[in-house]
């Protein structure tokens, strides 16, 4: 992948604040696309071609054309602001990498769930994992070509979320899209922190 320019690699000197934020979901959501879309610098990735040995263990169903997989993180940089910057972790789908939540989530301040209407249930485990960790987030629907769409009172029923939880609906190829699911985890998380000026997002 090509490098941006210099200009594009180090922070501008008004940055004052860092936010930490996973970006988390299922097995073959489009967490490393949703990264890659946003990160204005070249993310690291950590895929890998899947194998047949992968295949007796990580679900396929509904999944279409995938022969690549995280093994451990995806990362990104996005600046929101002119004094905030979003460091983007991508965190692996499948339960055999579960362990590396502990390390990943340590100093973040929440997360984004991606999730995928074909496979609703997959999320589950993720928002317990989130939970188990004290992290609050936000659910993103990434909306597939030919996936069924729901009434966002199904999907808040059928997701089980609290009242409070945001849930919007996005592309994760389409730049503007994923922004705006991102911008409404960083206004849910200034809601809760202490000064709220420390996460402006405009």
């Amino acid at each position: 992948m090509a490098s941006g320019p210099v200009s594009d690699i180090y922070l501008a000197p008004s940055v004052r604040t860092a936010v930490k934020l996973l970006v988390v979901g299922h097995f073959a959501v489009g967490k490393t696309t949703f990264v890659g879309t946003l990160s204005e610098i070249p993310p690291l990735r950590t895929e890998e071609r899947m194998t047949q040995a992968g295949a007796l263990v990580d679900d396929l169903a509904g999944v279409h054309g995938k022969d690549t997989t995280t093994v451990a993180l995806d990362f990104g940089r996005l600046t929101l602001s002119k004094s905030l910057v979003l460091y983007l972790f991508g965190a692996p789908g499948q339960q055999r990498f579960t362990p590396l939540w502990r390390d990943m989530a340590y100093g973040a301040l929440g997360a984004l769930v991606l999730t995928d209407t074909r496979r609703l249930e997959q999320s589950f485990a993720v928002m317990d994992l989130l939970e188990e960790h004290g992290l609050p987030y936000a659910v993103a629907v990434n909306r597939f070509d030919g996936a069924p769409e729901f009434a966002e009172e199904e999907l808040r029923e059928a997701l089980d979320l609290l009242p409070d939880t945001p849930l919007v609906s996005c592309d994760a190829r389409d730049t503007g899209s994923a922004t705006r699911a991102l911008v409404t985890l960083v206004e849910y998380l200034s809601a809760r922190v202490e000064d709220p000026t420390e996460l402006e997002p405009a």
